[in-house]
């Protein structure tokens, strides 16, 4: 599909997010999802899975998430049966800090690699690895700027399908939605990489 049929698609169907789940299923035969466990999470884990049990669930775990992100991720694993794997930093954090010390503040000049170190390579690992053609996340509008300008369905210069079925969903829509189907959330959540809410990992700008 050209882009302005993938923007009239985005379009037509970016308030119906299990229409755009099953249009993108149709697409390709190696769908991933990726998380991250943050809040609301489930919503995004919920939806996919219910289309495709078995999808590969892809979590950049960084080493940095609090005690309660990961008591989460053990719990909504469970939960929905997720077929969950994890891609590690090729250091661990005790390791890391043990050579180069604590986490560095975004105004540090280190914090760049440091973000591609604990997530971005990780992230490539994962795509080499495991070469998806269907990417879900769960990008929303509301999270940054940069988000506010994405569209629900694009495609990279590789071919590979980035969808993000929740990008118009306000938190509202989110919690009702983890009320309807009585699914978990925790709000007890950190990012090393963004540490400021509003902004951007980088991630999402490269894919």
């Amino acid at each position: 599909m050209s882009t302005t049929e993938l923007n009239t698609l985005s379009r037509e169907l970016d308030q119906d997010p299990d229409a755009l789940i099953r249009w993108a299923l149709e697409q390709g035969q190696h769908p991933i999802v990726t998380t991250n466990f943050r809040p609301f999470e489930a919503v995004i884990l919920h939806m996919v899975t219910r289309h495709h049990p078995t999808i590969p669930v892809v979590w950049m775990d960084h080493g940095y998430n609090t005690e309660a992100t990961y008591r989460y991720a053990d719990a909504l694993t469970q939960r929905l049966d997720l077929n969950l794997i994890s891609y590690l930093p090729r250091r661990t954090r005790a390791h890391r800090e043990a050579v180069d010390g604590p986490m560095p503040g975004i105004d540090d000049p280190r914090h760049a690699a440091f973000t591609a170190e604990v997530k971005l390579e990780p992230f490539e690992r994962a795509l080499r690895e495991m070469a998806p053609d269907i990417w879900f996340t769960a990008l929303r509008a509301e999270d940054t700027p940069e988000r506010a300008r994405m569209q629900p369905v694009t495609r990279s210069a590789a071919g590979l399908l980035k969808i993000a079925p929740l990008l118009r969903w306000s938190a509202k829509q989110m919690y009702q939605y983890l009320q309807q189907h009585d699914l978990p959330n925790e709000f007890d959540y950190f990012d090393p990489t963004k540490v400021e809410a509003k902004r951007e990992c980088g991630l999402h700008l490269q894919h």
